[in-house]
């Protein structure tokens, strides 16, 4: 192609995307707003960059995969070379575009190098774009990096990423793109709880519902580089990978290989509306979960690895009567496990502990009328197990140097077919023999010098074959959920999600820690996906002493689960407890298809006053808000909540639910003379009203919440 027949446009359902394929790896000619049906005769020439004095002669384009070779400035999207060092500097030359149902492959070859990439770029609800390299050489090519890289505009000015660690993840970093590159890098051998896989672009000043605003996430569960730059010559990029350690990845003659798949956004009103494209992808999955998502006990903050059979039926018993759909047995169930120093990997029900099996258990918790879930972490192994006394080389570590350790453990070479079918047959065995419906698949220590049975850098072979069990176990037990669990957040992305039903969003059940964990994290997830757990009145990874009712409104926004000695509740903590999960079960179905809606804070000063976020149903005739002071604020009276994107005709009434069921929800709002009146009883307003001048917010204490629904009245 030639001339403007040379560019392809693609239409979204909230962006459009025109690619340049004369360039033999395509360019983006633009990614954002819809540019309707006019032909885009003159675009190429309206936005043709000059030649600079103290520059090349001509100048670079920015594709999908950038060229050092044709004189791109920044950072190749292609790094690699053959064994004697030849070949590291490629061009690609069209060779074809193949039409999809909603984008294109663009075929490209440089044959001095003995290269082929195809790029491919969709769009629906969100942009997607993959590459893959053959090798159409007759020798070995030593790949580096593939990386895809994305344009952003000029006037993308912020960047808006997220950082973080175990308990405190997901924690927003906001800073102007000015000059030079962001440079992230991964090496953990999981998704990360310090550097997330995904980071926003947009507009100077751009808010939840204001701004044009792009997201960008790399669908991929193990090591990851991420790089915004805005080039010498003012260009922005973004462009991400998956990080390969040094000759990890070696393509055979005909060999190749595919980058994880790039998910992108885009916005013209904000991140709130960004959000709902990579929500509404994942919903669209076939995997994506259809059935209400059971409330859930989990056992680990009420017994730890004490496996009491007695107290265990105890447990269940009272969970059932709260209305508790999901009895979940954590760590300490197998082998030798009494303690974190031993037994992974042996994954056979300890004897000791349960002398008859699980059986028994198992049909206590069915008979109450609640699933029964399992805690494993098949990628570890204990060196204190019989699994690595019989099979140490099975371990994923450097011969000739001593591991190092985490949490007493070693990470298993699933990347080994004998290893890998080992581990296939026990969980198999474990989930044939047993009424299992739920597993929280853990994976609890990063990778460190992990060498595979080969000796090169293993963290590669190992995702994949992670995939691959749950793949396998999956296709042989298809009415089994999964949960990726990684220390809580340590596994996040889309790619881990077409292979399960949740995510452990954090270990941390504070819930004023969860509150920014769970607002960051729904800008990629929705509720249904998240695990969200009300824990013990003392948090057991901060101290802090919390409301039920603070508790229960943090977690009432995600799939909701109870991580709480439920024996050692009083009479009305079990009447208040029981409130709630029958409060999360009526509104189940709006907070998990609804569009998450969130709101900026009001700015006074404080950068952690009042936050509120939400659910609208999709036909917007209802909705659930919560109200959550984080801290103490400047102001004695709070502002306004103005509620944006409601039916502006329709009518609705607003109130405050009472979460627990009795006053106590009101109490942390002081005496009822100097709250706004409508709080005590409910206002009717329309939606035009509520986004333009709000509700006035009651006075509220520090750590406390409200939960406010909306009805649609007529």
């Amino acid at each position: 192609m030639t001339g403007d027949d040379a560019l392809v446009h693609l239409r979204g359902a909230t962006a459009d995307v025109v690619l340049d394929v004369s360039t033999g790896v395509p360019a983006i000619v633009h990614w954002g707003a819809p540019l309707g049906d006019a032909p885009l005769v003159g675009l190429r020439a309206a936005l043709e960059r000059p030649v600079t004095y103290g520059a090349l002669d001509t100048v670079a384009p920015v594709t999908v995969v950038p060229e050092h070779a044709s004189g791109f400035p920044g950072r190749p999207g292609l790094l690699g070379h053959r064994r004697s060092g030849t070949h590291w500097s490629p061009r690609f030359t069209p060779a074809g575009v193949t039409e999809l149902t909603d984008g294109v492959v663009v075929h490209a070859v440089d044959t001095v190098a003995g290269l082929r990439l195809d790029t491919r770029v969709e769009i629906d609800q969100v942009l997607r774009v993959q590459c893959t390299l053959v090798n159409a050489a007759d020798t070995r090519y030593l790949l580096d990096q593939l990386a895809v890289t994305l344009p952003l505009p000029a006037h993308a000015a912020e960047l808006l990423g997220f950082v973080g660690r175990w308990t405190r993840e997901l924690h927003p970093m906001r800073e102007p793109w000015v000059h030079g590159a962001r440079l992230v890098e991964n090496r953990t051998g999981r998704t990360s709880h310090e550097h997330p896989p995904i980071v926003f672009a947009g507009e100077a000043g751009f808010g939840e519902w204001h701004g044009e605003v792009w997201g960008v996430h790399l669908a991929w569960s193990g090591n990851h580089v991420r790089l915004a730059e805005r080039l010498p010559d003012g260009r922005r990029i973004v462009q991400v990978g998956e990080l390969l350690h040094p000759g990890e990845l070696a393509l055979e003659p005909g060999g190749s290989y595919t980058t994880p798949e790039v998910v992108a956004t885009y916005s013209a009103r904000g991140l709130t509306p960004a959000s709902w494209c990579f929500h509404r992808t994942l919903r669209a999955r076939p995997e994506h979960p259809t059935r209400p998502r059971p409330v859930l006990l989990n056992t680990w903050e009420a017994v730890y690895f004490d496996h009491d059979i007695d107290r265990l039926r105890q447990l269940a018993s009272v969970a059932a009567s709260l209305g508790i759909e999901r009895f979940v047995l954590d760590d300490g169930w197998f082998g030798p496990r009494r303690d974190d120093q031993r037994g992974l990997g042996d994954w056979t029900v300890s004897s000791e502990v349960y002398p008859d099996g699980l059986g028994p258990l198992i049909d206590h918790v069915r008979s109450l009328g609640m699933e029964f879930g399992i805690w494993v972490e098949p990628e570890m192994v204990s060196p204190d197990s019989d699994l690595y006394r019989a099979h140490p080389e099975w371990a994923l570590t450097t011969p000739g140097y001593e591991p190092v350790l985490g949490r007493h453990q070693l990470v298993l070479d699933l990347a080994r077919p004998d290893a890998f079918d080992h581990v296939l047959a026990h969980l198999d065995a474990l989930l044939a023999d047993h009424d299992i419906a739920y597993v929280k698949w853990d994976m609890n220590r990063v990778h460190v010098q992990g060498s595979g049975a080969s000796g090169a850098a293993g963290s590669h072979a190992q995702t994949h074959a992670l995939y691959r069990l749950l793949d396998e176990l999956r296709r042989r037990h298809p009415s089994v959920d999964f949960e990726s669990c990684s220390s809580g957040g340590g596994r996040i992305d889309h790619e881990i999600l077409r292979r399960t039903e949740r995510v452990w969003t954090s270990d941390c059940n504070d819930p004023l820690e969860r509150q920014i964990i769970q607002r960051s994290a729904s800008m990629l997830i929705p509720p249904e996906l998240m695990g969200a757990h009300i824990g013990p009145p003392r948090a057991h990874t901060t101290g802090r002493r919390q409301s039920l009712t603070f508790r229960a409104v943090t977690a009432m926004f995600g799939h909701l689960g109870v991580e709480w000695n439920v024996l050692e509740l009083d009479d009305r903590e079990r009447r208040a407890l029981a409130a709630v999960v029958a409060l999360h079960r009526q509104y189940r179905d709006l907070l998990h298809s609804g569009d998450v809606v969130r709101f900026d804070p009001v700015p006074d000063g404080s950068s952690l006053g009042t936050l509120a976020h939400g659910v609208y149903a999709p036909d917007r005739s209802a909705a659930l808000v919560a109200v959550v002071q984080m801290s103490t604020a400047p102001s004695l009276t709070p502002s306004p909540l103005r509620l944006v994107d409601l039916d502006p005709a329709a009518r609705y009434r607003v109130e405050v639910i009472d979460v627990v069921g009795d006053a106590r929800g009101r109490a942390a709002l002081g005496p009822a003379q100097q709250q706004p009146p409508w709080v005590l009883d409910t206002v009717e307003l329309t939606g035009r009203h509520l986004a333009v001048l709000g509700v006035q917010l009651p006075a509220m204490h520090p750590e406390t919440a409200l939960l406010l629904r909306l009805v649609a009245v007529t």
